[in-house]
C-alpha cells in the first residue's frame, strides 16, 4: 500500500508542477515574455524543485511541452525546446546534493539548443551568439535569479512539501 501512495504522490506532484509550469508560462505569455529572441519564462524557476522531488524532472519536461503546444510554437521549438528541459531537468536533479546547482543545467541546456530553434526553425535574424546571450540571460533571470529566490524560500519547508519522493 505505501509503495501505491508514493506512486500516486509522485504522478500528483508530477501534474501540478507540470500544471504550475504551463500557467506561469501563460502569465509570461501575456507579457510577451515566453518566447521569441527575448524570453523570460518565469516558469523555469520551478528547475528549484529538483532538488526537493525527482518528480520535478516530468513535471517540468511535460510542463514544457504543454505549454509550446498551447503557446502555438513550431514543432522543432516543441520537441528541442522540451529535451532542453528534459537535459537540464535530469542534470540538475542528478547535482541535487549540491543544492543551487540544480539551478545550472536548465541554464547551459536552453542556452545551447534554443538558439538553434530560433535561427533555424523560426529564421529570426541575428547570429546564434546572440541568440545564446539573449536566451542565456533570460535562463540566468528566470532560473539563477527566480529559481534561488524559490528555492531559499522552499528550503525550511520544502522537504515537508515532497516527502516521500525522493
Amino acid at each position: 500500500m505505501k509503495k501505491r501512495q508514493s506512486k500516486v504522490r509522485f504522478i500528483a506532484q508530477s501534474a501540478m508542477i507540470a500544471a504550475l509550469y504551463i500557467l506561469l508560462t501563460t502569465v509570461a505569455h501575456l507579457f510577451g515574455l515566453d518566447s521569441g529572441v527575448i524570453q523570460i519564462r518565469i516558469s523555469e524557476a520551478l528547475v528549484a524543485l529538483l532538488f526537493f522531488t525527482p518528480a520535478a524532472i516530468p513535471g517540468l519536461t511535460i510542463g514544457c511541452l504543454l505549454s509550446n503546444i498551447l503557446s502555438g510554437c513550431l514543432i522543432l521549438d516543441i520537441l528541442f525546446g522540451t529535451l532542453a528541459t528534459l537535459i537540464g531537468c535530469v542534470l540538475g536533479y542528478l547535482l541535487r546534493k549540491y543544492k543551487y546547482a540544480v539551478l545550472i543545467p536548465n541554464i547551459i541546456s536552453n542556452t545551447i539548443i534554443v538558439p538553434f530553434v530560433l535561427k533555424y526553425a523560426y529564421s529570426f535574424p541575428g547570429s546564434l551568439w546572440y541568440f545564446m546571450i539573449t536566451v542565456g540571460l533570460g535562463e540566468v533571470l528566470s532560473c539563477a535569479v527566480l529559481g534561488a529566490f524559490l528555492l531559499k524560500a522552499l528550503e525550511k519547508q520544502g522537504k515537508y512539501i515532497f516527502e516521500s519522493t525522493n
